[in-house]
């Protein structure tokens, strides 16, 4: 199976992460890539500020911002992050985490688990042997068993927890620990408000399930119909990678057309919003116009600004979850155990752009 672009990335940040710096001409030999891909791909990255770029090289980023955080914060405090992935959704968490730690002046040490949930125990232990005062833990669960099947460890861990955008379920051993979320069904909500303010029905979803974010948006769709007393057109179109599955790509893109043509659906709201691009690309080939055919909003907002028709998107707010549970943990690390426990939930935007279009006559 081809190597996606976001796989690459996460692999090439592990070794630069594991060697401190690395030269490029390094980097593309043991990628088994080119120069100038691995060239192109340190360009993204360092814009993130997750590399720091110097002549030929690449390093991993050091904290610089002073220690103004609370008394007895810093000292060389060190918090570990376990995270699913460092691009994509997670490269804005990280970077959010990297900056409150920065600012309380702690250490931030990562560890990433490439969504291999049957690893993450192993790769949080890496970062309690590291040094690891407290944790933040974003597992990588991508169906719906994979809390109870790999997640009992994380409560039994020897040092204070926050759960990154993951929401265990009620009652659950992992319930009672300090979390923060995103809440996406709130995303959802505003997305079908929207379109439905401007007239359309009820959108059709076009969304994946292999995250978290996948399901919980699935959920939020069948919650916000409920709200707004309305029906889905169809059942949901199951949305892949066009990079790992062409012929289920193509047949989500032609199931999604037959749609519009017919008449089913005047809007659609589609999870994410590189799948998005994609498909409007698509669209636009087998005969269907966005905004002019199809209203259309995308679920992330990493890249919709980006696309030839400007999509309007739901922009969950993934720096500041980063930061938010940084700073949870810091306080924990202050207050200690008996300190009551705390579930925040932060409300995504919507970012309105040019592919719903105007009202409807």
């Amino acid at each position: 199976m081809r190597e996606s672009a976001a796989e690459r990335h996460d692999r090439l940040l592990g070794l630069v992460r594991d060697r401190g710096s690395a030269r490029v001409s390094d980097l593309a030999s043991q990628l088994g890539v080119s120069p100038v891909t691995v060239r192109r791909d340190v360009e993204d990255l360092a814009g993130r500020g997750l590399l720091d770029r110097v002549h030929g090289s690449v390093s991993w980023p050091q904290d610089s911002a002073p220690a103004t955080g609370p008394a007895g914060a810093g000292n060389g405090l060190v918090l570990g992050m376990l995270a699913p992935s460092a691009t994509y959704y997670f490269a804005e968490v990280i970077r959010g985490a990297h900056e409150a730690a920065a600012r309380a002046g702690a250490r931030l040490i990562l560890r990433i688990s490439d969504y291999r949930p049957q690893e993450d125990h192993a790769r949080t232990e890496g970062l309690l042997a590291a040094g690891a005062e407290g944790l933040l833990v974003a597992p990588g669960w991508q169906h719906p068993g994979d809390p109870s099947a790999f997640g009992d460890w994380i409560g039994s861990l020897p040092v204070p927890t926050v759960l990154l955008e993951r929401r265990p379920a009620a009652g659950s051993s992992l319930d009672g620990l300090d979390r923060v979320c995103s809440d996406h069904a709130h995303g959802v909500l505003l997305a079908v408000r929207h379109l439905v303010g401007l007239g359309h029905g009820a959108p059709l979803l076009m969304a994946r399930a292999d995250s978290p974010t996948a399901l919980a948006v699935r959920s939020g769709y069948a919650d916000a119909l409920t709200v707004l007393g309305l029906r889905a057109p169809q059942e949901v179109i199951d949305s892949v990678p066009a990079e790992l599955a062409p012929d289920a790509f193509e047949e989500a893109v032609r199931a999604l057309r037959e749609a519009v043509h017919s008449g089913v659906a005047t809007a659609a709201l589609i999870h994410n919003d590189v799948d998005a691009i994609q498909v409007v690309q698509r669209l636009a080939e087998l005969g269907v116009r966005v905004p002019e055919d199809l209203a259309l909003i995308a679920y992330d907002d990493e890249v919709a600004a980006l696309a030839d028709t400007p999509l309007t998107a739901v922009a969950p707010p993934k720096r500041e979850v980063g930061r938010h549970a940084t700073e949870l943990l810091v306080e924990r690390l202050g207050q200690g155990s008996g300190a009551p426990r705390r579930h925040l939930t932060l409300l995504p935007q919507l970012r309105v752009r040019d592919s719903c279009g105007g009202p409807l006559p």
